[in-house]
């Protein structure tokens, strides 16, 4: 399971990956940590991150950048429309009302959504991991905003699902730096309760986020944010300070060229940069437009001066997230500034004032958020073990459920009214599930939408949901149960509709248990104490949904208990009348306004697919164009070189000549080949050329090849004639037959030498390495054997034989001749020489001394 985090920003994303020591963060084809979010759509291929962001100056008006401001939104979002007037590319209106982004791909006109583009992006950050882990990449945590809509969590779903990824958890990105930020703290308390203030200032937009740590636990207390004050407004104020500067000076209006407007954006970001660290800054850029050089100069007086517009609004979120905490500023611990745009000196005056105390910086301000969402990742993984850290997140919107109803029969009448139920308020725990009873005779549907859309500008219906069709036994109106479920992503859903009828049964129960058997019955059978009569359509019973709203009831309607009946007498059994509920589910149908379909994304799926085929190929193209031109350069430098010996004058000419040719062509008329063609002129080359890198590698490689090969020789010859005991077992025969293998080869070898010397370096060798080595290995695959035969193993000695036994006279006869007869032992002064010892079989001879006496 592949443990990534990925932090898609405005500007540049970061890919952090969890491994067993901890989190890093991953580094892309050019060794830097911070890709540039750009899509770069060209005549032949895409170019995507760090090639994209080479070739926005060359092509700016099919680089698609910031999609993080684009996704999700209505074409008429007044921040769209004040986005798009510093968007090079061109954008319109869909047919849904949402954006179109245009360019030319392939040589075609082509249009995409944002959401096409977000997920070529994370196709991008997906290789970079890949790369790294050198495995699949499927399973992710993504960081997004807190401000993010249910319209651009799903849109974010949408383009990890055309990457070919699953995020586990689409985690806010103030929460994913709280995390980061608690999870290495070993000195949190226990009981009191450590709050600081998250300020994330990024390229585009300001997030507050106000958390509560103690051991092992993190709560978000509040959080706020302005979507439009970031580092990109300040490098605006400066942009709009030179361009109407250089119109003055220069007579030229960077207006009227999207790549001067390009340039100067980045050399303002620049300035804002350096200003950060000094008091003033030049600005100069050569050939800005219409062949002039240009050339500013600016304080950072002036600039925080002209940013005080912007500056003031910093203070707005402060106060908002700490009324919405219900803290003052005496309760906030600690202060962490992070973001790429908090860098501004004028920002963290404002934070030392509000809060009265300096803000830190202890984490990395670019890394963090990438770093908490691999530790989500790692924490939701069952491949790691992470420290026990508890994460609980809050949701920054008020999320209500309407419908239409206003008397039994309203659904028949056209006088229909509105009604709703606020089903998760802002702060509300995620996630979260809450269930809804309805009571109608057929098919409805619920609205879900913003309880408050004032600082949300989007529209305030989210989705519709049409529960049914179902149909109530008794022809009265249902009691159905909804349950709503906000989720992981932050997104709202109605999960399930339940229809609950309820039955009259009779029941052989004994007079000791009925009681206890009616409270077991009671909750499920009984309605809801608070529940409105049936004849009304529009009150809704709502609760948080418990064990209670799952309790299993068998097929019987007895609830599944783990004791079993027990059997009564029959005298003591009465008949009592009983109540089950009946549990049916019912079909619900959603409508998301604005959301991709099933079938879309399919089909954006393998739109990516194709255009990910289409980028492959052409890499892989230039791959061989580029071998067949390092193919010419470098033979025609060997040639002149070290090459020289081994090749003929006429043929190192014509091929110089070929290789001058094969060069002309790649910069005419093989300038747009594909992939065969440069692979053919590669091989057309190489058949010249190889012959002769073949002469060169045989003549340096040779000197070792006969040397392994005559100590191969030696080796088994020396072996052979030595004195050495460990081959005395060898047969004689055997030794000469080793002595004349190494003399064969022996001879072969000073054969080849001879005529491999009287022959040029420029003719085709006889002597190769290759058969060399093949000879090497023929004698010692025809001596070893024989060489490393082992000894014979000693045949064992056999003990000498128990004499049998013998009988009393026959005991005394070898003292009768020691004393003066002729027994051999005689010599020895009538003492036997001991022999070695045997097993006595003492009940063998006590049964034939017996058997004598």
């Amino acid at each position: 399971m592949s443990v990534v985090g990925f932090d898609f920003g405005n500007e540049s994303c970061i890919v952090a990956v969890a491994r067993q020591r901890g989190i890093d963060v991953v580094l892309n084809d050019e060794s830097k940590r911070e890709t540039p979010a750009v899509v770069c759509f060209g005549d032949k291929q895409r170019f995507i991150g760090t090639a994209g962001a080479a070739s926005i100056m060359m092509n700016p008006k099919n680089s698609i950048s910031q999609m993080k401001r684009l996704i999700g939104k209505q074409f008429s979002d007044p921040e769209l429309q004040q986005d798009l007037k510093s968007l090079p590319f061109v954008v319109t209106e869909g047919p849904d009302g949402y954006p179109l982004i245009h360019s030319r791909y392939l040589g075609e006109a082509k249009t995409f959504t944002p959401t096409q583009v977000l997920g070529m992006m994370f196709s991008n950050l997906k290789e970079i991991a890949q790369k790294n882990l050198n495995a699949a990449v499927v399973d992710c945590c993504i960081g997004i905003p807190v401000y993010f809509t249910d319209l651009q969590r799903r849109a974010v779903l949408d383009a990890a699902t055309i990457a070919g990824l699953h995020p586990l958890h689409l985690l806010h990105e103030t929460t994913a730096t709280a995390l980061a930020y608690g999870i290495y703290k070993t000195d949190l308390p226990e009981n009191d309760q450590l709050n600081v203030a998250f300020v994330d200032i990024g390229h585009a937009s300001m997030q507050v986020c106000i958390a509560g740590f103690k051991k092992g636990q993190l709560k978000v207390l509040a959080h706020s944010y302005d979507r439009s004050l970031g580092g990109r407004d300040f490098d605006e104020v400066l942009f709009h300070h030179f361009a109407a500067k250089f119109k003055e000076e220069y007579k030229i209006d960077v207006f009227q060229n999207a790549r001067a407007c390009l340039r100067l954006r980045a050399a303002c970001e620049k300035l804002k940069k350096v200003l950060s660290a000094n008091p003033e800054a030049p600005l100069n850029i050569e050939c800005l437009m219409d062949e002039k050089d240009v050339r500013g100069f600016i304080k950072r007086d002036e600039f925080e001066q002209l940013s005080l517009p912007i500056l003031e609004r910093v203070k707005g979120p402060l106060e908002k997230a700490l009324a919405e905490a219900g803290l003052t500023v005496d309760n906030i611990h600690m202060v962490e500034l992070v973001g790429s745009g908090s860098r501004v000196l004028a920002i963290n005056k404002i934070l030392t004032e509000f809060f009265k105390k300096e803000p830190r910086r202890t984490m990395n301000a670019s890394e963090c958020v990438s770093r908490g969402c691999a530790l989500q990742c790692a924490i939701l993984s069952p491949t790691f073990k992470v420290r026990e850290f508890q994460v609980n997140e809050s949701f920054p919107f008020s999320i209500s459920l309407s419908w239409k109803g206003s008397g039994p029969n309203a659904q028949d009448s056209g006088a229909d009214t509105k009604q709703s139920a606020l089903v998760f308020p802002k702060g509300n725990p995620i996630p979260s599930v809450k269930a809804l009873t309805f009571y109608r005779p057929g098919t409805f549907s619920v609205d879900v939408q913003y309880d408050d859309v004032s600082g949300l500008q989007a529209p305030a219906k989210i989705s519709t949901y049409t529960i049914g069709p179902f149909q109530s036994t008794k022809g009265e109106k249902a009691k159905v149960k909804v349950k709503v479920r906000l989720n992981l992503h932050g997104i709202v859903s109605v999960e399930s509709a339940t229809l609950l009828e309820e039955e009259e049964v009779e029941i052989l129960v004994s007079k000791e248990s009925s009681v206890e058997n009616t409270k077991m019955e009671t909750d499920e059978a009984l309605p809801d104490a608070a529940a409105p009569p049936t004849s009304s359509d529009g009150d809704v019973n709502m609760q948080d949904d418990k064990a209670t709203a799952d309790d299993p009831v068998a097929e019987n309607g007895i609830p599944e208990t783990g004791d079993k009946p027990v059997q009564m007498d029959t005298d003591a059994k009465v008949e009592a009348p009983k109540k089950k509920v009946k549990k049916t589910n019912i079909p619900v149908t959603e409508v998301v306004y604005g959301a991709m379909g099933h079938v879309d994304v399919q089909k954006a799926v393998e739109k990516e697919f194709e255009m990910a085929l289409q980028d492959r190929v052409m890499e892989e193209t230039k791959d061989k164009k580029n071998a067949v031109e390092a193919y010419v350069y470098d033979m025609r430098n060997k040639l002149n070189e070290k090459y020289q010996e081994f090749v003929i004058a006429q043929e190192r000419e014509e091929f110089i000549a070929k290789l001058q040719e094969v060069e002309d062509w790649l910069y005419e008329d093989g300038e747009d080949e594909t992939k065969g063609v440069y692979v053919a002129k590669l091989e057309e080359l190489k058949k010249q050329g190889d012959p002769i890198e073949q002469r060169y590698k045989e003549t340096t490689e040779r000197g070792s090849v006969v040397d392994q090969l005559a100590y191969c020789i030696n080796s088994y010859r020396e072996a052979v004639m030595s004195n050495d005991p460990k081959f005395d077992h060898i047969d004689i025969s055997e030794k000469e037959k080793v002595l004349n293998e190494c003399v064969e080869a022996e001879n072969w070898l000073r054969e080849k030498k001879q005529q491999q010397e009287s022959l040029p370096k420029y003719a085709t060798p006889v002597l190769l390495t290759a058969d060399i080595r093949n000879k090497a290995e023929a004698v010692d695959r025809f001596c070893k054997p024989i060489m490393t035969k082992p000894k014979p193993k000693p045949k064992p000695t056999k003990p000498p034989a128990t004499p049998p036994p013998q009988s009393d006279e026959e005991q005394q006869q070898p003292q009768e001749n020691a004393n003066g007869s002729t027994d051999e032992n005689a010599g020895n002064n009538g003492n036997q020489v001991p022999t070695e010892s045997t097993e006595p079989m003492e009940t063998d001879n006590k049964a034939e001394n017996t058997g004598s006496s």
